[in-house]
């Protein structure tokens, strides 16, 4: 889904959410709105699929991968 940060963090609170497509940006532009701000069900999620764009642009696309593990990276 496309569009307002308001109902995309409803359906967080509601665990309705199995994949993310992110677009990660090489810039800092100061204070906005959080993605996974309070209210935000832990889940986790595999990286499925990541390119990055000529002008550094990392795109990547995570789906859900069950059951959440803690530990090192």
């Amino acid at each position: 889904m496309w569009g307002s940060a308001n109902l995309v963090q409803t359906l967080m609170k509601h665990d309705l959410i199995d994949e993310y497509w992110l677009k990660i940006y090489p810039i800092t532009l100061g204070k906005g709105k959080g993605l996974f701000a309070g209210g935000t069900i832990p889940a986790a999620f595999t990286l499925f699929e990541s390119k990055v764009t000529p002008s550094g642009v990392i795109v990547a696309s995570y789906r859900r991968a069950g059951e959440i593990k803690t530990g090192s990276f």
